[in-house]
């Protein structure tokens, strides 16, 4: 995507105004977002290393674990959408609180859940603070700092997502086993409790600037380069948490590995992952559109190699390992991509990203459910190969035509 996109779209009449620069940059409120965020999807990525153990202790089937991430994904898809809308009168560092707030009662009740039902409604709650965070975290960083230094600040609140994507899965495997699930989720709440200490003495004062509607969202979802941006979300995302969200029972029925080699392993997706964002944000500055198709087409293809190959512990741990790689490329691309195309409206744009990961996120996982129970495992993570291979072609095919 060209930095003349911008240019080339049409501006909103939706009665924002303009958004005021800091006087001089916030960076330990940046920071404070950043925590959220490392918070957050910490508490969501948790069933995918906790999976077999929840539904052994709640006595479900691994399916219906996994539908826990629906749940998330369900939520926050509407949280994403119509949290700026609803909170328009509110201050943002309220709002913000909020959200951060959501998080440690939602880690709370999963931690004491008894049974299917009181675990959902959790990661419901997760869903809104999830939603609401990345619907407002853009527009926020944008008024914390001077416009010359909003990447750099964006690329520090995206380091909570690179430390959660390192930590989170196999850290969250090992604590499982050494002190049950439960535990796990207690300590997602001291994060959360943390984070609020935080963010309650470095978060200024942002009174609400604009009065965001459903017209503007319809205005944007206008403009072809949006709707390109959506679909390839929904259809890559999708495919890629159909597989990821079932990582673990393919680890322990495929390969045949222990706890400690599926923590090593969710470790290695982690850390590759961490240096999948650098190498995608060094892509992106390039094209948007490139660090998009590199990352799917190298899910696609450690996909099928896992798919065909994956008996082979070596190979699943590489696998893997190159998974989480990939992976590191299409956030950072998707969000550079949906900015350019809508400068004018980021938090309109963030909320209508939000609910397209949700989306993807949700139908990943109800899909993903279905054909584990049905296939196996190694059967979600085909899917997850011909899903991204389809997303990639389709940025391919069309992403200059919408230029």
């Amino acid at each position: 995507m060209s930095d003349s996109l911008a240019a080339a779209e049409v501006p909103i009449d939706s009665g924002a105004e303009p958004i005021e620069l800091a006087i001089a940059p916030a960076w330990t409120a940046v920071l404070s977002l950043a925590m959220g965020v490392f918070g957050l999807v910490t508490a969501e990525f948790l069933p995918a290393s906790l999976l077999t153990p929840i539904a052994a202790d709640l006595g479900i089937s691994n399916g219906a674990a996994g539908q826990t991430v629906t749940a998330t994904a369900v939520i926050g898809t509407f949280a994403g959408i119509f949290m700026p809308i609803l909170t328009r009168h509110f201050d943002r560092r309220l709002v913000m609180w909020a959200l951060t707030a959501a998080l440690v009662v939602s880690s709370l009740l999963a931690a004491f859940a008894t049974n299917l039902t009181m675990l959902l409604g959790a990661r419901l709650l997760l869903g809104v603070g999830i939603g609401g965070f990345w619907s407002m975290m853009a527009a926020m960083a944008m008024r914390l700092v001077p416009e010359r230094l909003f990447a750099r600040a964006l690329s520090i609140v995206f380091t909570g997502v690179s430390v959660a994507t390192v930590s989170a899965a196999p850290v969250g495997a090992y604590l499982g086993d050494l002190y049950g699930w439960r535990t796990v989720f207690v300590l997602s709440a001291g994060i959360g409790v943390l984070t609020l200490l935080i963010q309650l003495l470095t978060l200024p004062s942002l009174p609400p600037q604009s009065k965001p509607n459903l017209r503007t969202l319809l205005h944007l979802l206008r403009r072809p380069s949006i709707r390109l941006v959506l679909a390839t979300i929904l259809i890559t995302i999708s495919g890629h948490f159909a597989g990821f969200t079932y990582v673990r029972p393919f680890l322990e029925q495929v390969p045949a590995l222990k706890i400690e080699l599926i923590s090593l392993t969710l470790l290695a997706y982690g850390v590759a992952g961490f240096f999948g964002n650098l190498a995608g944000g060094w892509v992106t500055a390039k094209s948007a559109q490139a660090s998009v198709i590199v990352g799917a087409l190298i899910i696609a293809v450690t996909a099928f190699a896992l798919t065909g190959f994956g008996a082979a512990p070596w190979l699943a741990g590489i696998g893997v390992a190159f998974w989480g790689f990939a992976f590191g490329f299409i956030p950072v691309g998707v969000q550079t991509w949906i900015v350019r195309a809508a400068p004018d409206q980021p938090e309109g744009a963030s909320g209508l990203i939000v609910a397209a990961f949700q989306i993807a996120i949700a139908s990943g996982a109800i899909l993903g459910g279905l054909i584990v129970d049905s296939l196996g495992p190694t059967g979600v993570i085909a899917y997850c190969g011909l899903t991204t291979l389809l997303g990639a072609g389709l940025v391919f095919a069309f992403g200059r035509k919408t230029a």
